[in-house]
């Protein structure tokens, strides 16, 4: 998950500062965000991604200052 854009990030501000003053030149914005990793039941199956769109959208999400991405692996 990461802020949306336009939503005010402090702390890939200071990374960006930090990786300038690392000598790390010429980047752009620098985003902070958290990664999330749930070991799913095989039950789901196709209905997988449904609920972790569920789970992000009713907990682990704000979701009105952050977007998210979901990738189920095998």
């Amino acid at each position: 998950m990461t802020l949306k854009s336009g939503v005010f990030d402090p702390q890939g501000k200071a990374v960006g500062h930090a990786l300038d003053a690392l000598g790390f030149k010429g980047l752009g914005n620098v985003r902070q965000g958290k990664f999330i990793e749930i070991d799913l039941p095989d039950s789901l199956g196709a209905d997988a991604k449904d609920q972790v769109d569920a789970m992000c959208r009713q907990l682990l999400a704000n979701m009105v200052i952050e977007d998210y991405e979901i990738e189920i692996e095998a």
